[in-house]
C-alpha cells in the first residue's frame, strides 16, 4: 500500500460554505479533479444546484462553484488506502488537512457539509478537538455520500437531501 496526497482546495477566500469529502478515488488522482468517476453524483448535484454541469470543463465547475461562494476540500492530507473505497482507509496512516489555517484564511464559511459519514467521522475525531474556540460558530451537516458505492439512495434522494445546502446559503442571505 503507498501513501495518497489530496488536491488543494476549491475555494475563494469569500466562501461561504465547504463541502468536505475524505480523500480523492483513483480515478479522481489519474484525472486531477474532485470527484472525478463518472458514476460519482457530485457534479451531477453540483449541476442541479449551481450550475456546475458535469458535461462542462473541470476549470468552468471549479469557477461556477467559487462564484457561488462553495468551496470543496477533503479532510485527509495524505494517507494509506487499498481501494478507491473510504472504508478502506488506513486509520492509523493519516494526516489531516489543517483546518485552523483555511478557516482562518476563509473566514466567512459558517456551514460545512460532509459528503457522507466518513469525512464526518474523520473530523469529529481528528480535527474538530484542534479547533480553537473562535471556530465554534460553525454548523455541521452530513449529507449523503455521492459516492456510487453509497447506493441506499438514488440520484433523486441524494439530490433533495443536498438541496439543503442551497437553504443554508439562502437563510443566510435572508439574515443579512
Amino acid at each position: 500500500m503507498h501513501e495518497i496526497s489530496g488536491f488543494d482546495p476549491i475555494a475563494a477566500p469569500d466562501a461561504r460554505v465547504l463541502i468536505l469529502g475524505a480523500m480523492p478515488s483513483k480515478v479522481s488522482k489519474a484525472k486531477e479533479q474532485y470527484y472525478g468517476h463518472a458514476k460519482n453524483a457530485f457534479w451531477t448535484i453540483m449541476g442541479r444546484l449551481f450550475g456546475a454541469d458535469p458535461d462542462l470543463c473541470y476549470g468552468l465547475r471549479k469557477g461556477i462553484l467559487i462564484t457561488h461562494r462553495v468551496a470543496v476540500w477533503d479532510v485527509l492530507k495524505t494517507c494509506q488506502r487499498a481501494s478507491s473505497l473510504d472504508g478502506d482507509i488506513e486509520m492509523d496512516s493519516i494526516v489531516v488537512n489543517d483546518f485552523n489555517v483555511f478557516f482562518s484564511q476563509h473566514g466567512q464559511i459558517r456551514h460545512v457539509f460532509f459528503n457522507g459519514m466518513t469525512p464526518e467521522k474523520i473530523y469529529r475525531k481528528f480535527i474538530l478537538p484542534t479547533l480553537p474556540e473562535r471556530f465554534a460558530y460553525l454548523v455541521y451537516h452530513r449529507l449523503p455520500s455521492t459516492s456510487p458505492a453509497h447506493a441506499a439512495l438514488g440520484l433523486k434522494q441524494k439530490l433533495d437531501a443536498w438541496q439543503e445546502i442551497k437553504q443554508c446559503m439562502t437563510a443566510e442571505l435572508a439574515e443579512g
